[in-house]
Formats: structure tokens, sequence, C-alpha cells
């Protein structure tokens, strides 16, 4: 008998690209997407579709009735830009959410959840250079606060309730299918788009701002192997570092330059660069590649020619579709 699956925003970044693997997986019709309005189309039109609200407990609990649901992802969330400009309703939204499903699997209405936490969870006090699992964590932004406040939540809920939580800690995600959606490590998407359309970009980061990054099929493939890991396998419940590579606004410039000779970039930095400034450079990741066999497959050079060439096709495809 097949998982019966409920991803709550499943209209974001990650939320989405999640949508389309699982139900590749599991088949469309044991996947049940939900967000609160229908503004992705091709989520919605790709299968079961339902408006849920996260911080609704009855809105939740009434769609994990409905299609009796055994497992949740929960991706919806206010990320660490955005949290900024709204404290309190990132606080709500992060928090309620969490609750809400943590509270369904220890009354035994779903069995196994998937909650993403972020690299956010560090401040800058913790080590820079190849961040270890188990460090110091004093995060400097609302979103970091919730995604630490979580995770200790989900620990707690694991061992006082047996619930069967896992979790990642992303870095930035790359991915050319899907906009940002008010992340620090934005930039990282929105240059390739910039190098297409306008062949330059004002980058509101300084040159030298090392983070950790990923790919999001790397993203995604990650997500479903510590799901479908053994439960034994699965040692951390808090949340698990989680690495594929690390770089800098000028060095994805320079790989962009290499398909891209005339593209051009400035660095005019805002607000977002105290809230990078707070976060590793590089993550130690040794625990998940260890416990449940994670391994990353995409390079920067990887990611930038992937980046390029959808987008590329896209654009192409948009502009024959207006004439």
């Amino acid at each position: 008998m097949k998982s019966k699956i409920l991803i709550i925003g499943a209209c974001g970044q990650i939320g989405s690209e999640l949508t389309f693997k699982l139900r590749e997986l599991y088949g469309a019709e044991n996947v049940i997407a939900s967000d609160i309005s229908y503004s992705n189309l091709d989520i919605v039109n790709s299968g079961i579709f339902e408006i849920v609200d996260a911080q609704n407990y009855a809105s939740v609990k009434v769609c994990v009735e409905k299609y009796k649901i055994d497992t949740v992802y929960l991706m919806a969330a206010i990320l660490s830009a955005t949290g900024e400009k709204y404290p309190m309703k990132a606080w709500d939204l992060n928090m309620e959410s969490l609750f809400h499903v943590l509270n369904l699997a220890r009354a035994k209405f779903i069995k196994k959840v998937f909650w993403p936490s972020s690299i956010a969870v560090f401040g800058t006090t913790t080590p820079k250079e190849y961040t270890p699992q188990y460090t110091i964590m004093e995060p400097s932004t609302v979103y970091g606060i919730t995604k630490q406040v979580g995770e200790r939540w989900c620990e707690y809920y694991h061992k006082k309730y047996g619930v069967d939580v896992r979790s990642l800690r992303y870095p930035g995600i790359i991915s050319w299918k899907t906009l940002p959606g008010g992340g620090t490590t934005d930039y990282a998407v929105e240059i390739y788009h910039k190098a297409i359309t306008d062949g330059f970009y004002d980058c509101f980061l300084t040159k030298d701002t090392e983070l950790p990054m990923m790919f999001m099929d790397d993203a995604i493939k990650a997500t479903v192997d510590i799901m479908t890991a053994n439960k034994d396998a699965v040692k951390i419940r808090s949340s698990y570092n989680l690495a594929a590579i690390s770089f800098t606004p000028k060095e994805l410039a320079e790989s962009i330059k290499r398909k891209i000779p005339d593209f051009r970039i400035t660095y005019n930095p805002d607000y977002r660069q105290d809230i990078a400034n707070s976060w590793p450079k590089s993550i130690n990741d040794s625990y998940a590649r260890q416990d449940w066999k994670w391994k990353h497959q995409f390079n920067l050079e990887d990611i930038t020619k992937e980046m390029l060439t959808q987008l590329n096709k896209k654009y192409s495809t948009s502009l024959n579709n207006s004439k």
C-alpha cells in the first residue's frame, strides 16, 4: 500500500518541485498538494489540490482525514528577508504550522513528518568554516529563531511522543523552475535570470560574501533520501546539516561570464548583507553522509550550465508565445 502524502505549502519554491517529484515516485493520486491560494497553476492542474491554511489546525486536520494522509511535508514558511519585514507574521506562520502538524502526528492521525530547517539557525558566534552539526547557535533573524526553536520542538516530540519527524538544514537553493521566495540567498537565482534578460545584475551582497548553496535537484534528492531512509538510520531528530558547495557572488558571476562573456555585475549591499554575514560560509554535513548516505551531484559549473540552458528555453518560449 502506497503512502498518502500531503504537501503543505506546495506552491512555493521547494514545495512545487517536491510535489512533482513525489507524484512521479508515488503517483499523482497519492500526493495531495495544498496551499492558501491557487497561485501555481502547474501544481493545481497536475493532480489533487486543496486550499489548506497551515495556521489553522482544523483546516489541516480536515484534509488529513479526508485523504487518509500518513505523511506530511510542511513546506509553508516566511523566509529570512521577508521575515525581517514582517517579524510577527513570520513567527506565527512558521511556529503555528509546525505545532499543528506535530500534534496531528502525536495524536496518530499521521505517521511521518518532514519539516525543513535552515542554515539560518546559525549566527555570528557560530564557526563560519565547515560549520559542525553540533555547535553554538545564536540566530539573529526571526526566520532563524523560528527554525532553531522548531528544531528543539521536533526533537522533543520525537523523544517524548515518538513522533517520526525528519528535518534538513537547507542551504541556499538554486532553481530555474520557480522564482525566489524572499530569501537572502535569492541573488543566486536572480542573477541567472538577469544575465539572460538584461546582461547585467546589481547584487545586494558584496562580491566576497561566501554562502553554502545547493541546486534544487540535490535538495529534492536529499529530502526524498531522508524520508525513505530506514527509521533507525535517522539518528538526528532536530535537523541534519546539509551541504553541497559554497561560493561568492564574484565566483558565480565569473561562472556565468564563461558562458556569457558580456555579462556585467555591480555590488550594492542592502539589509540582506547583515543577514548573510551571520550565516556560515561552509557546512560540515558528515552526519547526513554517514547516517543515510547523502551525496550531492551538482557543482557550480553544473549549476550554471543547467540554469542558463533551461532559462534560455523558458524565455524563448515566453517570447514566442507573446508574438
